[in-house]
């Protein structure tokens, strides 16, 4: 047994936990969770919880349905809202088949596969996310539009606000957790929110976001409001976004930064930024993965809409920061096209992929966009070279279809699952008929 597993086994006794929760990650991203009494952590250690993976999203077909849940033991934290009554603590999982191989339809897999990969070059990834939500009066529409707790815009301090007592709470619970926060503030749309978490490696990161995701729903219940990291849910407002800072360092060292670099960005990193924006459309079905994603994209809002990269261009999918000149820790890249709604663990392996591809090769940085590209015209944006994200699902998968580079990082069994998910639900939506498309055309002559 590893000093890991020892310190869990002596914190769940000297805590008096009561439950430990396991959780893991379908390919969707949706959180899965199975609960085990202590008797059973020894034995989940060794031995693993077996489980029927062909009814959980995308992980085995009927017949090979026999799974097993090992939690990793670094993973393990007490659950803050379970309180001293009921101490409840939780790891994350990997999954496996019974013969002992790694699941390939396991999503943390997929990440610590291409993070491997990067390792085999000597990188270590880093990422940090700006994850955006709202917060509405209730999760019950009744046929009506959801209602935010609050009509405050960006920065705003709203004296005695739903959301300054939201954010706190939810912060110092991330805190208890060990989840480091680096800032929280009111967003542009109204009752939306947004919390950054400070940097961490991507495997790391992706559990902080689940578990994020978890929190923040759980603090709005105590609080009687609902969480939502819809990426589009009002129409006049602005999207949930998840904004992406990454970096790749070579031991100690940032691989990003070079001071006499044009922004103090290596050639390291302008090669990663060309491989993020030449297989950008590619990825898009994986970082935007709903149909209702598309309509954050393409409503404005400096949402990115277009594939292009500046420095102080928020219109940009790709902007380098420079917030602290000549400090090379900080060197990094942002990422704005993932949504809050996003698979991290895949979400964070295509982007990985995607630079690592721009490094590979060697890919040739294009020029940056110093105009705001949401006011060029079509003409305009097609002599600068500046293409556009797909405007919907149904592109969004078609382009992924297409893509080796797709395929490679997620595995078959992802990237077919994916697919067919993605498809079904593209089927779905464009046979409904919508609000708008009555009001428009019920009376029409």
């Amino acid at each position: 047994m590893s000093r890991q597993q020892e310190f869990v086994l002596r914190t769940v006794e000297d805590r008096d936990v009561r439950f430990i929760r396991l959780w893991f990650s379908d390919v969707l991203g949706q959180l899965k969770s199975v609960a085990i009494v202590p008797a059973e952590l020894e034995g989940a250690f060794g031995e693993g919880i077996g489980f029927d993976g062909s009814s959980v999203e995308g992980f085995s077909r009927v017949y090979e349905s026999d799974m097993v849940l090992r939690p990793d033991p670094s993973t393990f934290s007490l659950l803050p809202w379970r309180g001293e009554e009921e101490p409840t603590g939780r790891m994350f999982c990997d999954i496996y088949s019974p013969e002992g191989h790694p699941a390939a339809s396991d999503a943390r897999n997929v990440l610590r596969r291409t993070m491997d990969r990067a390792g085999e070059q000597g990188f270590t990834f880093y990422v940090h996310p700006e994850i955006e939500f709202y917060l509405f009066e209730s999760g019950e529409l009744g046929g009506r539009p959801p209602v935010p707790v609050d009509t405050a815009g960006y920065f705003d301090h709203v004296n005695g606000g739903t959301a300054n007592d939201f954010r706190r709470t939810a912060v110092q619970t991330l805190e208890a957790m060990g989840i480091s926060v680096e800032f929280s503030h009111h967003e542009a749309g109204p009752g939306q929110n947004e919390i950054d978490l400070r940097y961490a490696d991507g495997l790391t990161m992706a559990d902080n976001v689940m578990t994020f995701r978890a929190l923040v729903k759980e603090v709005a219940l105590q609080q009687g409001v609902y969480a939502s990291f819809m990426p589009k849910p009002l129409a006049p407002h602005p999207g949930n976004g998840m904004h992406t800072h990454l970096s790749l360092f070579e031991g100690e060292s940032n691989a990003f930064y070079e001071p006499t670099g044009e922004y103090q960005l290596s050639q390291t990193g302008r090669r990663f930024v060309a491989g993020l924006l030449r297989h950008a459309a590619e990825i898009s079905a994986v970082t935007n993965q709903y149909v209702n994603s598309y309509k954050r994209i393409w409503t404005g809002h400096e949402a990115p809409s277009y594939i292009c990269w500046g420095h102080r261009n928020r219109s940009a999918l790709i902007r380098v920061p420079q917030y602290k000149s000549g400090k090379s820790s900080s060197a990094r890249v942002e990422y704005r096209g993932v949504d809050s709604s996003a698979n991290p663990y895949l979400a964070y392996s295509v982007l990985l992929a995607a630079g690592l591809k721009g490094i590979e090769e060697g890919y040739e940085l294009p020029d940056e966009a110093e105009d705001n590209v949401w006011e060029l015209s079509d003409n305009e944006r097609r002599a600068m070279g500046i293409d556009s994200l797909p405007a919907s699902l149904d592109e969004a998968i078609s382009r992924m279809e297409d893509s080796e580079l797709v395929a490679e990082t997620l595995g078959e069994e992802v990237f077919d699952f994916f697919l067919r998910n993605k498809r079904e639900e593209w089927n779905d939506y464009r046979a409904q008929v919508t609000e708008y498309e009555l009001g428009r055309h019920f009376t029409a002559p």
